[in-house]
């Protein structure tokens, strides 16, 4: 008889959409397939359950918000079902920051779906900003302009456009 399951506890934790979700078990270890993994399934609408070691926790969340967006809410569950069990809950960008000073025990990854095409109204300002987010944290021009547009749900040429408007009107 099987016991508790992680990924439903996790998910009923979560405080996200559980209505549709998808168990993407463990990603990759080497950085370059656990991006491309996370890539394609970037513009997935549904919750994404992920298993993940402790010792790789800080490496997956600054993946995920690098291909997600800093913005994408998650909720990181350790330890669930057992005493020290906790939650923590919050934007990719600030998961990413705490997991850096190091996490213990088992960990259960749940990250919110990626927004319906044309549901979120993000004016040029707003697509500026994202993408200097992203320049700041280290991302290319280039791979942060077409992981704001995914993000957004808008061609990368409109993202592209904003940021040269920006640039041409700072002088």
């Amino acid at each position: 008889m099987p016991g508790p399951s992680a990924v439903l506890t996790a998910l009923a934790l979560s405080g996200l959409p559980v209505d549709r979700f998808c168990f993407e078990g463990f990603l990759p270890r080497k950085a370059g397939e656990r991006l491309g993994r996370l890539r394609e399934v970037a513009g997935e609408r549904r919750t994404l359950v992920y298993f993940e070691a402790p010792h790789r926790l800080d490496d997956t969340l600054a993946a995920m918000a690098e291909v997600f967006g800093v913005e994408r809410r998650a909720a990181v569950c350790r330890e669930l079902t057992k005493t020290y069990e906790e939650v923590r809950r919050g934007p990719l960008g600030e998961l990413a920051a705490w997991a850096a000073e190091g996490v213990r025990g088992e960990i259960t990854v749940v990250v919110e779906g990626a927004p319906e095409k044309g549901s979120e109204e993000v004016g040029p300002e707003e697509l500026v900003r994202r993408v200097r987010v992203r320049e700041e944290a280290g991302e290319r021009r280039k791979e942060a302009i077409a992981a704001v547009a995914v993000e957004v749900g808008v061609p990368k040429r409109v993202v592209f456009d904003a940021v040269v408007a920006a640039k041409n009107a700072a002088g």
